[in-house]
């Protein structure tokens, strides 16, 4: 392979240097900003051996090319062009000025979710295990684990704690990252979580109960006003607020504040005045939007039950396509922490019976295609890919490209979906919505049976819909 004649391919078909703005790459993909992508030839990077795929998303036109060649390819488009390589993060900042408010939106909660999400994951995975030790009659009739073999008591106790610190303390990974996101000190959003979960305040846990109850609320008395002394453990909507403002008011102090004692009155005064107006009243009013939101969402999922589930999970794909799944990020942080109420996020189960159905798809596309044998190897690799969570090369790579395998993933994850939200499966983690999923499944309503079963619904119709698809005349050609 010449990586010299590929780059040369690749800029043509890009549209020329000219059509080229700025240009970074990660560990397989060309991430480039064009100033036009309307004019890019999608046939020919089609065409291209050392090309496995093509999709844009936040503004950035990205090139699969793959790990160990693209950072070849890219050396040599660097001498092409004369163009110095970028960042990601430059071509990220460029790529999102091409944004509308929506999508800058959707990459905000993303740039903030994203990077906690491996303490989410590890939390929940903790959490199921701990079910699995804890659950009745999930190996015994009627019994737990640690109510036969009570030598694992102690273990079961120690994982809850450790299940259990993420997402009680939630603010303070929120905190920091969000602060960060919005341009101030995260260790101050940080300090602002712990604040916001101090074992002083009475615990968020127990708040509805005891409002329920109509038990007295703790609360300061302080110039006429009265505030409760409520924590805000697991919240999402209070501590992005709360970070927002800190940031805005901090980066505002340090422009009016001297120097000389902007280390010592910046940190007090943004820390102080955050803190109060949360207390007073941006928590209250953001922790009952959280609520509604929670509440609002969990009931649209038992109401709609099957009908739900059909029309979530035929859409899920798509909305994938438009990037606007990194939203369910914060939905599902909220409804996970809060699964003693909502019982666990209905978001997880359903976007793997949509990776289960691209990935078997694209494994009907891999015995369907017989003359284009590039396209055939992406589509095997690509399949066993999606079944283990990983959709992009499947659906930007096979499925998008032959239309038929799209159409026949969509109704098979909508088939698996309806199935599952039929038996009211939940994920109590974040983790690999793919095969090996089934530790963030709740194993309450026999939910791990359910989801495996949904996982095959949604593999035999997505395989047997593309295979029959693939027969119809306007898409023998594409076959």
């Amino acid at each position: 392979m010449s990586y010299k004649q590929s780059a040369k391919e690749i800029l043509q078909a890009i549209g020329g240097e000219e059509n080229l703005e700025a240009m970074a790459h990660c560990a397989t993909r060309l991430r480039l900003v064009l100033k036009d992508e309307s004019i890019v030839d999608e046939k020919a990077l089609g065409e291209m051996d050392v090309v496995k795929g093509t999709f844009s998303t936040g503004g950035q036109y990205q090139i699969i090319v793959g790990s160990g060649t693209v950072n070849k390819v890219f050396a040599e488009l660097e001498k092409l062009t004369g163009k110095e390589a970028s960042t990601t993060s430059e071509v990220k900042d460029q790529g999102n000025q091409r944004m509308n408010p929506l999508q800058r939106f959707v990459k905000m909660l993303s740039d903030i979710f994203v990077p906690i999400i491996p303490a989410i994951v590890a939390g929940g995975l903790l959490m199921g295990l701990n079910n699995i030790l804890t659950a009745p009659g999930l190996f015994y009739d009627g019994k737990s684990l640690i109510e036969v073999h009570d030598q694992f008591k102690g273990l079961a106790g120690m994982i809850n704690i450790f299940a259990n610190a993420p997402f009680t303390l939630l603010p303070i990974l929120i905190g920091f990252s969000a602060t960060k996101r919005f341009g101030g000190n995260p260790f101050l959003g940080a300090a602002l979580g712990m604040i916001l979960v101090h074992p002083e305040l009475m615990n968020a846990y127990e708040y509805p109960k005891a409002m329920e109850a109509g038990k007295a609320i703790p609360h300061w008395d302080l110039f006429g006003l009265h505030i409760n002394q409520v924590g805000y453990q697991g919240q999402v909507l209070p501590m992005l607020a709360a970070s927002y403002i800190l940031a805005k008011l901090e980066r505002g102090l340090r422009k009016v504040i001297p120097t000389v004692l902007d280390n010592l009155l910046t940190p007090l005064i943004s820390i102080f005045v955050t803190a109060f107006v949360t207390f007073l009243f941006v928590g209250p009013i953001t922790r009952t939007l959280g609520y509604w939101l929670s509440d609002g969402l969990t009931w649209l999922y038992d109401f709609g039950g099957a009908i739900g589930g059909l029309i979530f999970g035929f859409f899920y794909a798509p909305i994938v396509i438009t990037g606007m799944h990194h939203s369910f990020i914060a939905i599902e942080t909220q409804l996970i922490a809060d699964s003693s109420q909502t019982g666990g996020s209905f978001i997880f189960p359903i976007a793997t019976m949509s990776n289960v159905a691209q990935g078997a798809a694209a494994l009907a596309a891999f015995l369907i295609v017989k003359e284009n044998k590039k396209l055939k190897g992406v589509a095997s690799a690509a399949g066993i890919s999606a079944l283990l969570g990983i959709t992009e090369p499947a659906m930007f790579g096979v499925n998008l490209k032959l239309r038929y395998p799209f159409i026949g993933a969509i109704v098979g994850s909508a088939l698996g979906a309806a199935y599952i939200s039929l038996f009211k499966v939940k994920a109590i983690a974040l983790g690999t919505a793919g095969l090996p999923g089934f530790i963030s499944i709740s194993a309450k309503h026999q939910g791990w049976l359910h989801y495996g079963i949904g996982m095959i619904i949604a593999f035999v119709a997505a395989f047997a819909i593309t295979y029959i698809l693939s027969h119809r005349k306007k898409y023998k050609d594409v076959a």
